[in-house]
């Protein structure tokens, strides 16, 4: 028995891989453990530098994030518009690792510190959603939405293990390397993952293959509208034209700009307790990195096994309302008790809800629509919306602490917020099914 069949074997007991699917999910998962290794190196020295700018200066940078991205997302529109799938996405992520390299020269010879330090975080503020959502875009291309319930949840855990080997790295180099060159480590994570993108572009197979083959799901590429070589063409702002005419998208705009709000308020809350639990850079490096590793260790275990097995037997909506549940309960436990372990646990247990279970969920809605609005729309969602209502909500969060508002009671007027994107998302699940069963009889009609 060859390696390969051995391989699939184990595989399929893990997830519902199909005949024709193998190569095309081995490479999305190495695409984001790399991809997200590189980004998870970064994160606590980003979570440090927001401390070290100063915590009542925090709402500046996510404006500052908000104010770049809305710059940005027509810059990528009209790149997008110009270039085939295959030339973007490396040029993306070589734009970044170009950035990497200008930060460590700053940082090795400690030019403007402090100003830097600010720089980066907001640059690693909009590197994050752009990287991701690249990845999650691509995903939705090459995936149709009966493949993305099945695997997106092991694809996730590709980048769950990165994840969890990214902050063992910050944690195991930070005091033999220094913070500043982990930068190098995590240009080096992103190089391979444009490896494994043009592995994946090889690999998936096109598209009258997968219409003409007999299995029972649809190979790769099968969804995709128009060959992935082709420019997409069309206007540099007609993401945001697309969610403001869609209110299937509109819906998803939604979704994620609550995600936001309550993902901020927590950030600041545990902004403000780590900053009183210790004034040592190390420490809190140490602590953020902590708490990124345990979050790797939780969503691997689930995503890996559970998550693909839950969305296709619960449905997108149920599975994308699980965050938000947990947002509702995490927050009720803050309202009561705002302690330093209430905190850490709350935003790891969020974050693994969030990657395990409903971020896979939320990238399925995506598989239901047209392919402009798999790039073009998505990054106008996960950038402006999502960094516009962080810089919205940290603005909100300093106001209520300047107006003498305790950390509890703004924990406690989260709660009926959280409840309420509960129930958005159960009907954005409902949305999804009906435009699944419309595209399958289109196609059905159409072959």
């Amino acid at each position: 028995m060859t390696a390969d069949s051995l391989l699939q074997r184990w595989l399929v007991r893990l997830v519902a891989v199909r005949p024709g699917e193998m190569r095309a999910l081995l490479w999305s998962f190495a695409y984001f453990f790399c991809l997200l290794a590189g980004y998870y190196v970064l994160r606590p020295l980003r979570d440090e530098m927001g401390i070290a700018g100063g915590v009542r200066n925090l709402q500046w940078l996510f404006t500052a994030t908000f104010l770049v991205m809305l710059a940005a997302v027509p810059i990528f529109g009209a790149v997008v518009a110009r270039l085939p799938r295959q030339r973007f996405i490396p040029l993306v992520y070589h734009f970044f690792v170009v950035n990497l390299a200008l930060f460590w020269l700053l940082l090795t010879f400690d030019v403007a510190k402090l100003t830097v330090a600010r720089v980066f975080f907001v640059w690693i503020s909009v590197f994050n959603l752009f990287a991701v959502s690249v990845f999650w875009s691509f995903m939705a291309d090459v995936y149709a939405s009966e493949q993305g319930k099945r695997l997106f949840g092991f694809i996730a855990a590709g980048g769950s293990a990165g994840a969890l080997l990214g902050p063992i790295l910050t944690v195991a180099l930070v005091g033999a390397l220094g913070p500043v060159n982990l930068l190098i480590v995590a240009a080096l994570l992103l190089e391979l993952a444009v490896l494994c993108a043009r592995g994946l572009e090889r690999a998936a197979p096109k598209k009258d293959d997968a219409i003409s083959s007999d299995a029972p799901a649809r190979s790769a590429v099968a969804a995709i509208a128009a060959k992935p070589e082709v420019a997409m063409g069309g206007s540099w702002l007609a993401g945001f034209m697309l969610v403001l005419r869609s209110p299937y998208l509109a819906g998803i705009a939604l979704w994620v700009l609550l995600l936001s709000m309550a993902g901020t308020f927590l950030y600041f809350q545990q902004a403000n307790v780590v900053a009183a639990a210790s004034d040592d850079p190390a420490v809190r490096t140490r602590i953020f990195a902590s708490i990124d590793l345990a979050v790797g260790i939780l969503t691997l275990l689930i995503q890996g096994v559970v998550t693909g097995r839950v969305i296709a037997r619960f449905g997108t909506g149920p599975a994308a309302a699980f965050l938000p549940l947990i947002f509702a309960l995490g927050f009720a436990a803050l309202a009561m008790n705002p302690a330093l372990l209430v905190v850490l646990s709350f935003q790891a247990l969020q974050r693994t809800a969030n990657f395990a279970v409903s971020n896979p969920a939320r990238e399925v809605l995506f598989t239901v629509v047209a392919r402009e609005e798999k790039y073009k729309a998505k990054y106008v969602i996960d950038g402006v919306v999502f960094r516009g209502a962080d810089a919205i909500s940290g603005w909100a969060f300093a106001a209520l602490r300047s107006a003498g508002m305790e950390l509890t009671m703004i924990a406690m007027v989260t709660v009926p917020v959280a409840l309420g994107w509960l129930v958005l998302a159960l009907g954005l699940g409902r949305m999804q099914e009906r435009r699944t069963q419309a595209q399958s009889i289109a196609d059905a009609a159409t072959h």
